[in-house]
């Protein structure tokens, strides 16, 4: 028994010598705190986004509409605390008790089922550019929350948090999203406004109203029980909430661009990615974004996407599209759907889908580059393509047309003829297009199959664009970008973009390409089959470089010159088909915008070793019928080179 008191008294003595070194540490911490510089909690930070002109287009995290607490509606309040921070005002940053159950709660799960962070631990995170999940950024934070505690007092510390809460679509702090969601302000909020609201932040784009109005309802009746649980509200108050319908205004008093938000969301992700940029700008007060946007060009585009995708079509279809200045790079304009307000899912960057025919270009780049010139000539017809395994692919041409006859690479761009493609990248061999696209800049790994040639690959339309940035400058690769330059708010400059002018393609062959995809939209290709976008033909007045592309699934448009790209996407998440008369929506969504966009309208110079000869369009023969006349540009000598290919190819395959 004596045994037993000795252990335990040593048991206690290390426990108080613990309990003290704690305390003692805590007080030093406290009081560190206490006497470090005051945090600037109004004014951390902030982001302004700014166009190309220099014109602010956005502020984040709050200060566009601060709102005293005494002019926030209690019951919103209330719905806060209960949700978030019932202990708020009971402890000094840090509910210890909370975290205990926290930790058991999840060890007896195996896995983090519940959280302990405080309101002050959240408001510290919604300072911080919280792209780090290190122990190291875990540690400042924490002390971090002790300098809150102790330099301001437990109503600043509320009044700042509900100000730079994020509520989805773009708006932060309660008075922006009171306005947004139900059209008035923040100190006018029904009770059940306000647990709606309340319970947006743990997770925006699900559980707010506009996205999904049932989830936001059921988030809200578990927020309501916690207020029921916390005696903030009674059973009679409970059992009526929710029982109508609640009025959902859902859309910003201003002047407001739909599908900005989506441009927002990029800049955002490409400024993680900036190693320059401090993990906290706290204490500098945030930070100035200059970025590539062309609010003309936003504008313009939204305009023709809102137009074509009207009442008309299904409502379930989405669309993507990208402005860039091929000569930087920069993204003037973009969208990832059709309402940032229902989808913040970005298409344009997240999603990957089949490109088509899109992807001969790169192909007939390719073949250029390999000894193949445009009026190389393949033969058109039903083909089965026999492989050394008995395997068999038989591709076939849109609609079953086919020439029957040898017609050129010309031809069969503007045709967008699959068996014509296929030959080329069989005789060219598989890992030519997939090394090719790699050069231009596609980073998705592509599989060196036969069908690759009709683009039966899935890429981000972010990646797709990389590439044909590379022909739309002359054989230039440039990484796509958002970001120009970031200031901090003493106009210190944090990072500018530098121009990469890294020449991976033979500027002549690009050339060539260039002026072979302008057959697209030129009558003088008609003849068993008609150019892809002569539809549009009457809107072009301009000269572009155009090429589409459709998987069934998938509508594509894609055309550019030496100022402007501009890459258009239409189709259903769910991957179902595309009816005919959905393949028109890309085209002239396209040519809207391009044609009217006030960008110099140019073409390429033509390099001093390219020379033009008259040719018949279709067979490359020459011909005095000017109506089937078409110019074929060759690197000076290589215009002896228009051979019949589809010779060589035989013999190819019999060997």
């Amino acid at each position: 028994m004596g045994v037993i008191m000795k252990i335990l008294k040593k048991i206690f003595k290390v426990f108080v010598f613990i309990s003290i070194i704690c305390l003692v540490i805590c007080i030093g911490l406290y009081t560190y705190a206490y006497f470090s510089p005051k945090l600037d909690i109004k004014n951390a930070n902030q982001f302004y986004i700014y166009d190309d002109q220099e014109n602010l287009i956005y502020q984040g995290s709050g200060n566009n509409e601060w709102v005293e607490l005494d002019e926030i509606s209690p019951y919103f309040i209330e719905a806060v605390l209960s949700t978030e921070d019932k202990n708020f005002y009971k402890h000094h940053g840090f509910d210890y008790l909370r975290i205990i159950k926290a930790m058991y709660t999840n060890i007896k799960n195996g896995a983090i089922v519940q959280g302990a962070s405080t309101i002050s631990q959240q408001y510290i995170k919604n300072m911080y550019l919280d792209f780090d999940k290190t122990w190291q950024r875990k540690i400042e934070e924490a002390f971090l929350t002790l300098r809150l505690e102790v330099q301001y007092s437990k109503d600043e510390i509320l009044e700042g948090y509900l100000n730079t809460i994020n509520f989805g679509n773009g708006n932060y702090g309660i008075e922006n999203a009171s306005q947004f969601y139900f059209n008035k302000k923040a100190r006018d909020l029904t009770l059940e406004e306000s647990i709606m609201l309340a319970g947006i932040p743990k997770a925006p784009n699900k559980y707010n109203p506009v996205a999904d109005y049932e989830a936001t309802i059921n988030r809200g009746k578990i927020i309501a029980k916690l207020m029921l649980n916390n005696e903030v509200i009674d059973d009679k108050t409970y059992n009526s909430l929710f029982n109508k319908k609640i009025y959902i205004y859902g859309k910003k008093n201003e002047d407001n661009l739909n599908m900005l938000m989506y441009y927002q969301d990029a800049v955002y992700n490409e400024l993680e990615k900036l190693e320059e940029i401090p993990d906290s700008l706290i204490e500098s007060g945030g930070i100035k974004i200059y970025t590539s946007l062309n609010i003309e060009a936003q504008k313009l585009m939204e305009e023709n996407i809102l137009k074509y995708m009207n009442d008309e079509i299904d409502d379930e279809m989405q669309v993507a599209s990208i402005i860039i200045n091929p000569k930087t790079g920069g993204v003037m304009a973009l969208t990832g759907g059709l309402d940032y307000t229902k989808s913040q899912f970005n298409r344009a960057t997240q999603s990957s889908r089949q490109v088509g025919s899109a992807i001969k270009p790169i192909l007939y780049y390719a073949a250029l580059e390999n000894g193949m010139v445009s009026s190389s000539t393949f033969l058109s017809e039903p083909t089965t393509f026999m492989f050394s395994s008995n395997q068999s692919y038989s591709p076939s041409n849109y609609n079953e047309k086919y020439g029957n006859k040898n017609i050129t690479m010309a031809a069969a761009l503007a045709y967008s003829d699959n068996i014509y493609a296929v030959k080329t990248h069989l005789f060219l061999g598989e890992e030519t297009l997939v090394n090719t696209a790699e050069r231009m800049g596609i980073k998705t790994k592509l599989d060196p199959i036969p069908s690759l040639a009709l683009g039966t690959c899935g890429l981000s339309m972010f990646d797709f664009a990389r590439a044909y940035t590379t022909l739309a400058s002359g054989g230039y690769k440039r990484e796509l970008s958002f970001i120009l330059k970031v200031e901090d708010m003493e106009g210190n400059i944090l990072y500018e973009k530098k121009n990469d002018d890294d020449l991976v393609l033979n500027e002549s062959y690009t050339y060539i390409l260039n002026e072979m995809m302008t057959g697209t939209y030129n009558a003088n290709f008609i003849d068993y089959n008609t150019p892809t976008v002569m539809s549009i033909a009457s809107k072009i007045s301009n000269k572009y470089a155009i090429k589409t592309g459709s998987s069934g699934t998938d509508s594509w448009m894609v055309g550019y010159n030496p100022n402007v790209l501009m890459m258009v996407w239409n189709g259903y998440d769910d991957n179902r088909e595309l009816a005919v008369k959905d393949g028109t929506i890309s085209k002239n969504v396209w040519v809207d915008t391009v044609e009217i966009l006030e960008i110099k309208k140019e073409w390429y110079e033509m390099p001093s070793n390219v020379i033009g000869v008259p040719l018949n369009a279709i067979t490359g023969e020459e011909t005095d019928d000017l109506s089937k006349t078409s110019i074929f540009y060759y690197v000076n000598g290589s215009e002896y080179n228009n051979q019949d290919t589809e010779v060589v190819f035989k013999e190819k395959e019999t060997n």
